[in-house]
This record gives structure tokens, C-alpha cells and sequence, in this order.
């Protein structure tokens, strides 16, 4: 069975407005001048350039891979 809301209970009851990003008000973007470098510690260099590492071999092994599908080398290779 439904219930009804009394007028006590509508008048504490909030409601939202959404507004779309394109409708909003534009907000200041910041400015990214004379930030500067970021100071990086060893342990995240060294992941980063893992990380780098790690992309650049699986970049060589779909290329190699995408060679190898193609049938560049013929069937000698298998």
C-alpha cells in the first residue's frame, strides 16, 4: 500500500538541481607557468622507467606477433 508523505515531512524533503557541464558556469582553469619540474624520488624513477621498460617490450612482442600472423617470413619460421 502507499504511503503518504504530510506536509511536515515534504517540507524537510531536499531536492537537488542537476545541471549539464555544458550549462554550468565556467570556472577559471589553473595556469600550469613556472610550476616547474616535479621532484621525483629513486624508487619512483625506477618504476617509471619499468614501467617504460615493460611497454616497449609488449609494443616489440605485438609487433612481432602481428609480422608472424601476417605470414611475412613465410612458413619457415614455425
Amino acid at each position: 500500500m502507499a504511503t503518504l508523505m504530510t506536509n511536515l515531512e515534504m517540507k524537510n524533503t531536499h531536492s537537488y538541481e542537476v545541471i549539464h557541464p555544458l550549462d554550468d558556469v565556467k570556472e577559471e582553469k589553473c595556469s600550469l607557468e613556472g610550476l616547474g619540474q616535479m621532484h621525483m624520488s629513486r624508487s619512483v624513477k625506477l618504476s617509471l622507467y619499468t614501467l617504460r621498460g615493460y611497454l616497449f617490450l609488449m609494443g616489440l612482442l605485438v609487433g612481432y606477433r602481428l609480422v608472424v600472423l601476417s605470414n611475412v617470413f613465410g612458413h619457415h619460421i614455425n
